[in-house]
């Protein structure tokens, strides 16, 4: 779901870059030394993650985990996945350094979406809730960030139009994929880590 550098607009690249830089400001005021080792610990699974390109007919897929690291780590996902998407980038040139702010936004936002939305459910007791919250949260960040990156080359020029409806059918399995794997993971968290569910999100 990375985007390639010299494809977006001037305004498309200005606009990702303003909103991921206020993201990585709220994120890093987030971080304390004790949040430190999990926020590049799961930077580290969206890094690998990433790494893992699965075949879906003529084309290919790869894992993401935006979800499962926004629902731990609320607004510090920004710099988790920030400094994941530059590894990437330098690396394996996945993406590109001119477009880091559009393809952090696209992921970071969605990640934090779903730190408010299905975070709350994952504190409940019982096992059917928070199972059904955590598929949604990983359902739904892959969803939503093919819809900002389908948004961001639509706006970037009406020709890119097929490409971006390309990028939303060809996530459709992997959203229903990073579903499962966040649920099962937010499983065996829950047994050995609860307490990393255990603050409520909060806006201060």
């Amino acid at each position: 779901m990375h985007i390639s550098e010299g494809v977006l607009s001037g305004p498309v690249l200005a606009g990702g870059a303003i909103i991921s830089a206020a993201g990585l400001a709220l994120g890093l005021k987030k971080i304390d030394y004790e949040s430190l080792p999990r926020v590049a610990l799961l930077s580290a699974v969206f890094f690998v993650a990433s790494l893992i390109h699965l075949p879906v007919g003529p084309s290919s897929i790869h894992l993401v985990l935006n979800g499962l690291v926004g629902v731990i780590l609320g607004w510090s996902a920004f710099p988790a996945l920030f400094v994941g998407l530059v590894l990437q980038a330098v690396l394996f040139q996945f993406g590109g350094l001119t477009v880091l702010g559009v393809n952090t936004a696209a992921m970071a936002l969605p990640a934090v979406l779903c730190y408010y939305l299905f975070g709350p459910f994952l504190r409940r007791s019982g096992k059917l809730a928070p199972l059904l919250a955590a598929f949604a949260a990983g359902f739904c960040a892959i969803l939503i960030s093919a819809i900002l990156t389908a948004v961001s080359l639509y706006c970037s020029g009406e020709e890119f139009l097929g490409a971006a409806w390309a990028i939303l059918a060809a996530n459709l399995p992997g959203m229903v994929l990073e579903g499962v794997i966040t649920s099962l993971a937010v499983v065996f968290l829950k047994k050995v880590r609860p307490e990393l569910f255990g603050k409520g999100p909060t806006l201060k």
